[in-house]
């Protein structure tokens, strides 16, 4: 059972991030509302999913290697890396296709950048290092390194779940919302 622990701790985490709005369920729920398809919803996971792994992998290889991760350099340079992209989308200088609704590109670039801020992969290191450092003794770094990647898996697969579900969900809710308040005598039509 003890072995078991870090793996749902891992799983926990996951599914922690997929409730955070910040992670990008928000911006999926947008999507299947736009386009009045919950499957679009369900397609932003993907970039999603990509910039999430992007950042947590960054983690998850300093550790399977016994590097040192500093954790205010990551987030300085994902908060610059934030700013030169609020700077210029605010700006006005670029073209409206650029102002448009992010897509796939735009919504990794997002959740890489978000990830990176929260310190996703350093909330995962007490759970990576029993199940990477475990077999240091025997010298097994390969070893190390696919159950570093494993932990990714199961961390972004829960997450992913939790993101599509809430994405889903909110979609579902403010469709409702939107049939409620057309038959409503009070809203105006």
């Amino acid at each position: 059972m003890a072995s078991l622990w870090p793996w749902l701790a891992v799983a926990g985490m996951g599914v922690l991030h997929g409730l955070n709005p910040t992670t990008g369920w928000m911006f999926a729920a947008a999507w299947g509302l736009r386009s009045h398809d919950k499957a679009q919803a369900l397609r932003a996971l993907w970039p999603i999913a990509v910039g999430h792994v992007a950042s947590v992998g960054l983690v998850v290889v300093a550790v399977a290697f016994g590097l040192s991760m500093d954790r205010g350099l990551l987030q300085w340079l994902a908060g610059g890396l934030f700013a030169v992209v609020a700077l210029v989308h605010l700006s006005g200088r670029l073209p409206a296709m650029a102002r448009a609704p992010a897509g796939h590109a735009g919504l990794a670039l997002w959740s890489f950048m978000m990830s990176t801020a929260h310190g996703a992969g350093l909330m995962l290191v007490p759970a990576l290092i029993p199940l990477c450092m475990g077999d240091a003794s025997k010298g097994a770094m390969s070893g190390s390194l696919v159950l570093a990647f494993a932990a990714v898996a199961v961390h972004t697969a829960a997450m992913l779940a939790t993101t599509g579900l809430m994405a889903v969900g909110v979609g579902a809710g403010i469709g409702w919302l939107r049939r409620l308040a057309r038959r409503s005598p009070v809203m105006p039509h």
